[in-house]
């Protein structure tokens, strides 16, 4: 299994969620054992030494992997979720996205100034949703913050426009807005 193997397991669904978007369809690459495994084990090689001792999945398709990437490499998960979604108290980002805004939180007490992080989501696009999800970790006060995602939409400039927010920006692979 390697890069291009994945890539090709990835659905494209045209017009989802509004007219106009090509949505990267990941479920296809996860039903796929081989796909699964290799994704994972990629981002844990590629993250593995960096002290890590949080990884954040952001909600919903950052859910899939990271906490198994939080497993191992020795940290803990933490879910950033949509608005009203979680029980105790929180800290808020509201963003624009390619298609209105939206509100990201975290609890208030799940990372600590000791914390080196790890936000993992399915796809970098523009770098709006990312980028409220550093804001959101920044608040906590980390001592680091780390990106991933497994695709990267080229063409839409996310990682430039995120470049200097982390330490470092890491994509398992990129694929045209188009493609």
């Amino acid at each position: 299994m390697n890069a291009e193997e994945v890539k090709n397991a990835i659905r494209n669904v045209p017009d989802f969620p509004i007219k106009g978007i090509q949505f990267k369809d990941i479920t296809t690459a996860l039903d796929k054992p081989d796909c699964l495994k290799w994704m994972r084990d990629e981002i844990v090689r590629r993250h593995k030494d960096l002290g890590i001792t949080q990884v954040v999945g952001i909600e919903s398709r950052g859910f899939i992997l990271a906490p198994a990437v939080a497993i191992e490499v020795g940290a803990g998960f933490v879910p950033i979720r949509k608005h009203n979604k979680l029980p105790a108290e929180t800290v808020s980002v509201t963003y624009a996205k390619e298609y209105g805004d939206d509100t990201i939180q975290i609890h208030k007490d799940a990372l600590t100034p000791d914390d080196v992080v790890l936000i993992h989501d399915d796809i970098l696009a523009t770098g709006g949703s990312m980028e409220a999800a550093i804001k959101l970790v920044e608040k906590l006060g980390v001592k680091k913050i780390y990106v991933n995602c497994i695709i990267e939409l080229e063409g839409l400039h996310g990682r430039e426009y995120l470049e200097g927010k982390a330490e470092r920006i890491d994509c398992l692979f990129g694929i045209e807005v188009d493609e």
